[in-house]
């Protein structure tokens, strides 16, 4: 009796020892879930368990019984311990048969809950017991239940019946029946033997077990039981969260959340939100899918980054950062860098308008020629020494991303004003603004900078371009639309309000200038789209990068090509793209331009089709602009003049006879019409004074066939009439009328000889006298 009560005592101060810890961390912990801008296709996830916590009321009473039949019959009666269950585990330990555990739901709660861990010692389990008893009589039966259920491990890396539902029917908790909540409740202690596909038997028993034990609790009636079938479980893959194209995507939204909000990494990975981003799902596959454009015979350390922002308020609408984010880390878009080429060049066009210079202005096109502040001449593109465009206005050199006309144009606003339009824009990393440090613009005040010798980052670039679409309005461009608790309560919101950057009508003017790229220069090949497209191409020293960039009133989007190079110093380095896929030259209007267009022609199909502004023609022209003539001849005087003046031209008119013209209307002009000239300068035109008085031919003596063709040619009619005339021989012209002057196309009257009056021939000749004297 006295060991008996030195037992008890002992017992008794134990159990009042054993405290009620807190929860084990792990066992609130709960899944981060990543949702495509639709709201409800996954992206992937955050989380150290795979866990989603639900409130034990939307848990149905079947899955409950369920889960009682299958781990411990007499929950509901007991005192938190079945000490049936003990005593039976505890013999079977003993003879040294298989290993047991007695354990009840409450016990099992206490362990995983609490202790975060399995306990497998005498003490622990002792210990284990007897808080499974304190925790009896503190909570109800029913949260017990739930928070066990929450807890506990399912199998297919799911933690929780809510995940456990979903890994294996793809449903919630609350709509799962009767069937399936069986097969979820045998699969609990020993998930990875129970599941159905690594062994049906084993699933179809246990199943079974959980049936018959519902019917033993009175769950279940028998004739429920035996209309159950066994259900249909779905494929289970295990899949890396970063793998693939989309591990760049949620990479970067792990990123933003944690460096633009209050929450944590630890945060994403325990404490379960619900992550809205904003990309597309069906345009990040169409971006995924533009990548089969480019040609197989690529070289292996060839990369391709593309980003898409929508126009007005910098969302990502897609982005492809890589094919595998396991395999190469490094963010194509966001994390590597590439000299920017000609892409470079609206900005000095924007500093150039800003400085009230006019798309009109012209400049001298030719290649190798040296501007002001250059220390060697400037080569166009093309073979030899360049292409050589003579003198050209601002919009062709544009269209045709003409170097030596930007070179200059640099000179005149200077290097500075170029590198401040770039920063306004959005050529900064992590979106440093004018007024704060640009690395990649560093050492770039030359006048080189025109011609993309800095290496921003893709999503820059982009950024800077949407600047452009939005009509001068800068948006910092995001990946997070939106981060909520599990439960409800926004979070975190990414969208960012606009900042006007440049003034709209050097917009208008900017983008006009953008669109002759895509319809008369290079990049003719986006006008597949169907959409107005302004953009530009650009290529870098050697071939380092290519590049294009578009927008339309929809989206803007950039795609780069470049090579990898040796990594110096941890930075990827890039080196001159191998020629492949027929081209001799990659360059922005080739491969670049193919992947754009891939994308930009499916993303664009069923959209509005909506127009740019109208260009606003700013500024001043450094020279008199060039203005196609009108044709006017035939017109009246008085409206051709009217038309001439109307087009920016002066006349000088000046009066001429045609009979083939009405008096007082245009006979010629010169320049001639349709062609171009100066405005301001002077165009002639020739009026009419009707058919006038021309000099008639003196025919007087001449034979009647020359005296004729004679008068002809000078485009008189001939009447011809005979006379005699003893001084004039016959067929001569004896007299003609009128003579001097006459109106063009009258008639001349000639009157030829016939030879003397008849009885008056040639006298006859003095005959020999006879004879003669002497």
């Amino acid at each position: 009796m006295t060991g008996l009560a030195v037992l008890v005592a002992i017992v008794v101060i134990w159990y009042s020892r054993v405290p009620v810890p807190t929860p084990a961390d792990f066992a609130e912990y709960q899944t981060t879930t990543v949702y495509y801008a639709d709201g409800t296709t996954p992206m992937g996830s955050f989380a150290e368990q795979n866990r989603v916590i639900v409130e034990g009321d939307t848990i149905p009473e079947h899955v409950r019984q369920a889960v009682v039949a299958a781990e411990d019959r007499t929950f509901y009666e007991n005192p938190g311990v079945n000490p049936a269950g003990i005593a039976r585990a505890l013999w079977q330990n003993l003879r040294g048969g298989n290993q047991q555990g007695g354990s009840s739901i409450t016990q099992q709660y206490a362990e995983r809950y609490y202790y975060g861990k399995t306990v497998t010692d005498y003490r622990g389990k002792i210990e284990e017991a007897f808080l499974a008893i304190k925790l009896a009589r503190s909570q109800d039966k029913d949260e017990i239940l739930a928070n066990y259920l929450n807890t506990i491990y399912f199998g297919r890396d799911s933690y929780g019946i809510e995940t456990a539902a979903r890994a294996y029917f793809g449903l919630g908790v609350a709509d799962l029946d009767v069937s399936q909540a069986a097969l979820l409740a045998g699969v609990i202690p020993s998930p990875n033997n129970f599941d159905p596909r690594v062994s049906q038997e084993q699933a179809e028993r246990r199943w079974n077990y959980v049936l018959d034990g519902m019917v033993d609790t009175g769950a279940l009636t028998q004739s429920e039981r035996d209309s159950q079938v066994f259900p249909e479980v779905i494929e289970f893959s295990r899949s890396d969260t970063y793998a693939g194209p989309q591990g760049y995507l949620l990479d970067m939204v792990r990123r933003e959340i944690t460096s633009r909000s209050p929450i944590t990494d630890e945060e994403l990975d325990h404490a379960g939100y619900r992550i809205v981003t904003t990309i597309d799902p069906a345009l990040q596959q169409m971006a995924v899918d533009a990548m089969a454009v480019i040609p197989e015979d690529r070289p292996d350390n060839l990369r391709t980054a593309l980003v898409s922002l929508e126009r007005e308020t910098g969302r990502i609408l897609a982005l492809y950062g890589g094919p595998d984010f396991l395999t190469v880390s490094r963010n194509a878009v966001t994390q590597d860098q590439a000299q920017a080429g000609s892409t470079f060049k609206p900005f000095a066009l924007v500093a150039y308008l800003e400085a009230g210079g006019s798309l009109k202005s012209r400049y001298n096109g030719n290649s190798m020629i040296q501007p002001d502040g250059w220390d060697r001449p400037v080569r166009n593109f093309g073979s030899g020494n360049g292409q050589n465009f003579g003198e050209i206005d601002v919009t062709t050199a544009t269209a045709n991303s003409v170097n030596t006309v930007f070179a200059q144009m640099n000179v005149e606003v200077g290097p500075a004003a170029t590198l401040e339009v770039a920063r306004e824009a959005g050529v900064c990393a992590n979106g440093a603004t004018a007024a704060e440090e640009c690395q990649v613009l560093d050492g770039q005040e030359v006048p080189a900078n025109v011609l993309g010798t800095a290496s921003p980052n893709p999503i820059d670039m982009a950024q800077s371009f949407n600047t452009l679409a939005a009509q001068g309005l800068r948006t910092e461009p995001f990946i997070v639309e939106s981060v909520e608790y599990l439960d409800g309560g926004l979070v975190y919101e990414g969208a960012n309000d606009a900042v006007r950057a440049f003034e709209a009508d050097i917009m208008a003017d900017t983008t006009y200038a953008l669109t002759q790229v895509v319809e008369r220069g290079t990049a003719r090949g986006a006008r597949q789209v169907d959409h107005p497209v302004a953009g530009k191409t650009g290529t870098s020293t050697d071939n380092q990068s290519a590049w294009f960039i578009g927008y339309t009133m929809h989206m803007t989007t950039a795609v780069a090509m470049y090579q990898v190079g040796e990594d110096e110093e941890g930075r990827a380095t890039t080196e001159p793209i191998t020629p492949f896929g027929g081209v001799s030259q990659v360059t922005g209007g080739s491969h670049p331009l193919s992947v754009w267009t891939a994308f930009m022609t499916p993303a664009h199909a069923g959209r509005e089709v909506l127009p740019f502004p109208p260009p606003a023609d700013v500024g001043t022209p450094n020279t008199p602009p060039l203005a196609v003539i009108p044709s006017v001849v035939g017109m009246p005087e008085a409206d051709a003049v009217a038309a001439l003046e109307a087009a920016g031209f002066a006349v000088a008119a000046s009066r001429v006879n045609d009979p083939d013209v009405p008096a007082g209307n245009v006979v010629s002009q010169d320049p001639a019409g349709g062609g171009e000239a100066e405005m301001g300068s002077t165009i002639s035109i020739a009026v009419s004074d009707g058919p006038g008085a021309v000099a008639v031919p003196n025919v007087v003596g001449d034979q009647e066939n020359a005296a004729r063709n004679r008068l002809e040619q000078a485009g008189f009619e001939v009447a011809v009439e005979q006379a005699s005339d003893p001084e004039v021989a016959a067929g001569r012209v004896i007299s003609q009328n009128p003579s001097g002057d006459a109106p063009p196309g009258s008639t001349v009257t000639i009157v030829v000889s016939t030879g003397p009056p008849e009885g008056e021939g040639e006298p006859e000749p003095p005959a020999d006298e006879e004879g003669g004297g002497g």
